[in-house]
């Protein structure tokens, strides 16, 4: 092992000694002002954990957040000097931290805070206009051949648990007391401009824009849905889709609506 390599290992390890070879401009104790060190940069890094998972802190307290984000960042620091991503790895690890086995959905909580967090980051794209709408419209025959391109922000959570309620609540949207928290949701996470907007889909949501995703035709995609869930509208959700701005493109084997 590296110096470095050597260095960053002291820094997540609190039993583990000063790296030798370290000096101070002043002459103060060079394992102390490495101790400081070690706190501030495992500090910073649970701060940056509790910045994208408001929710899951509250559902649990700071205390027990903390102390839990702490092991995380020992266990799996950051692989990149942009923290923007860092914590994509955390829903997986309360999975498996019994401590945190008492609030069955606390995982997909955290799941759906780093769907926004991506959908926040994600590239530009201009939603579906009225116009291709309506061109799109004007040969019916056509519109199960068409392909359905999301929108690159969009993303996806089936949950047995009710995240999008729970987050709502957290938000001042409904009161938590109203919340049954184990009532199955689908969560549609995307960006309008700016906005980030967490919305529940009805049953079969999530088969139509997993095969609109995976390059299905709108047909195909339809089919599978009402396949899954026997009472699937298909214009109630294409409706909801392109109110939320959830689609960005339509396209035919030969052009482009």
């Amino acid at each position: 092992m590296n110096d470095q390599a050597l260095f960053a290992a002291a820094l997540l390890d609190p039993d583990a000694p000063c790296p030798d070879g370290l000096t101070t401009w002043n002459g103060s104790d060079p394992a102390r002002r490495f101790a400081v060190y070690r706190n501030n940069v495992i500090v910073s890094l649970i701060d940056a954990l509790a910045d994208t998972f408001p929710v899951t802190l509250e559902l649990v307290g700071e205390a027990f957040f903390r102390a839990m984000a702490g092991i995380f960042v020992r266990r799996t620091p950051p692989r990149s000097t942009l923290l923007v991503d860092y914590g994509s790895g955390l829903p997986t690890f309360i999975e498996r931290f019994e401590p945190a086995h008492p609030v069955p959905y606390l995982a997909d909580v955290a799941r759906l805070e780093m769907l926004r967090v991506r959908a926040f980051h994600a590239a530009d794209a201009d939603p579906l206009t009225l116009d291709q709408i309506a061109q799109a419209l004007t040969d019916p025959e056509r519109l199960p051949a068409l392909r359905v391109t999301p929108h690159p922000s969009l993303g996806i959570l089936s949950s047995r648990y009710a995240v999008v309620a729970l987050w709502a609540a957290h938000q001042g949207l409904g009161a938590l007391s109203d919340v049954d928290p184990y009532c199955p949701e689908t969560a549609l996470v995307v960006r309008a401009g700016l906005e980030v907007q967490v919305i529940a889909l009805p049953p079969g949501g999530d088969t139509l824009i997993t095969g609109f995703a995976t390059g299905l035709t709108l047909g195909e995609a339809a089919a599978q849905a009402t396949a899954s869930h026997e009472d699937f509208d298909l214009t109630a959700h294409l409706t909801r889709l392109l109110r939320f701005g959830a689609l960005s493109s339509l396209s035919l084997p030969t052009e482009i609506c």
